[in-house]
Parts: C-alpha cells; structure tokens; sequence
C-alpha cells in the first residue's frame, strides 16, 4: 500500500524523506515534486527498479529515462567528458528547469533505456527532491503519470494516475512551474533544443553564444 507524507509540513518532512530513501536502498518507487513537475524516481544503478519505473508508465526502454543529481559535481562521475558549454549551462541553470543530454561514462553499469550511450541529467530546484538525491545519490526519473496522460503537478494528480506501483509518494504541495524542464543536447558539435520548457530558448542560446531552437 502506498504511503503519503506532506513534506510541507516540518514535523512529518523528515519521516517522509526517510521512508523515500529507504524505498529507493529497497528498490521500490518513489514520487517526488520538483520545481516543474512530480517526478516517479527510482535508484538508477538498480535494473530492476529502473523496470519497474518503465512499467508503471506503461512504456518501454525506446522511451529512456533521465537522471536526477543533487549537485553541480556529481556530473562529472556519470559523463565521459563535461565540455565547456556544459558547464556553462549548469552554472545558468543548475539548479533548476534544464536538463541535459551528454555521452554518459563507459563504465557505467546501467541500463536506463534505449538511450544509445548518453544520458539525461538534470538538478532539480526543489528542497525535497535535493534532499533525497544527496541522501540516496543519482536517480532515474520521468515525469509522475502514465505515458500519454497529463503530468502531474501535485501528489495526489501523481497517485491517481501510479496508485500502489509507487510505495512512497512526498507531498510537498502545488510545483512551481507546471511545464516539464527544457532539454538541450550536447553530444553533436553544436547545441541541439530538444525541448522547451521551464527556461526559454532564448536564455539558452544567450549562454551558449549562438541560437538554438528546436529540431
């Protein structure tokens, strides 16, 4: 049976946050908000739970999930080489509504998806999420709702649509933006929208020195 715990509220916070993380060690689900969207979260080193991610969206590996990290640092252990615009980008956006594509290191034992050797990574704005991350280290994340359904943008819209595939849900209110994060990639020679989302193709071109847009 899932559990909820309002994460707004300081005395039930801690007990929620612990319960998340021991789910995670335990390779079950969980649901966090974010400063976008609630997020479903799982241990991304952990196979299974990356499977049992996939299953309660109803999609499969051809759609690959993102990661989660809890500090500017922890990019540089799951990607082979951080370029300069990376950084850059992380340094305008981190944390916060941007997520981004490189080539993830080789040794890497994960299985994420079909995501043809990059990955996905993003440091969320968000005092919950932030404390799981640093609590329990890099998660495979998607957005809290089964594939082609609406995001959700409290717990309850998340439960409603995950119900019992997730064991913790962390309540902590309305997210901020209600629009997914924006996705540039960086594994060509020159930067690549993929998405706009939470932070507008204009902030980014003017970081990166030259116009992207979608493609």
């Amino acid at each position: 049976m899932a559990t909820v715990y309002d994460c707004e509220d300081p005395a039930t916070r801690p007990t929620g946050l612990a319960a998340a993380a021991a789910a995670v060690r335990a390779g079950r689900l969980v649901v966090t908000p974010t400063d976008t969207l609630y997020g479903i979260v799982a241990d991304a080193f952990d196979a299974q739970a990356v499977a049992d991610l996939l299953a309660a969206k109803h999609r499969g590996p051809d759609m690959p999930l993102g990661v989660l990290v809890g500090s500017w640092s922890t990019i540089d252990g799951l990607v082979g080489v951080v370029p300069p615009v990376a950084r850059d980008l992380v340094e305008a956006f981190w944390p916060g509504g941007l997520s981004i594509v490189l080539p993830h290191a080789p040794s890497l034992a994960w299985d994420l998806g079909t995501t043809r050797g990059t990955v996905m990574l993003r440091m969320p704005l968000h005092p919950v999420a932030l404390e799981l991350l640093r609590e329990v280290g890099p998660l495979a994340q998607s957005s809290a709702n089964v594939s082609g359904q609406p995001p959700a943008t409290t717990a309850q819209e998340a439960r409603d649509q995950l119900g019992d595939s997730v064991e913790v849900y962390l309540d902590g209110g309305v997210c901020a933006s209600g629009v997914g994060s924006t996705i540039v990639d960086l594994t060509g020679e020159t930067p690549r929208l993929r998405r706009e989302g939470a932070v507008s193709a204009e902030d980014v071109s003017r970081v990166v020195g030259i116009p992207v847009s979608l493609t």
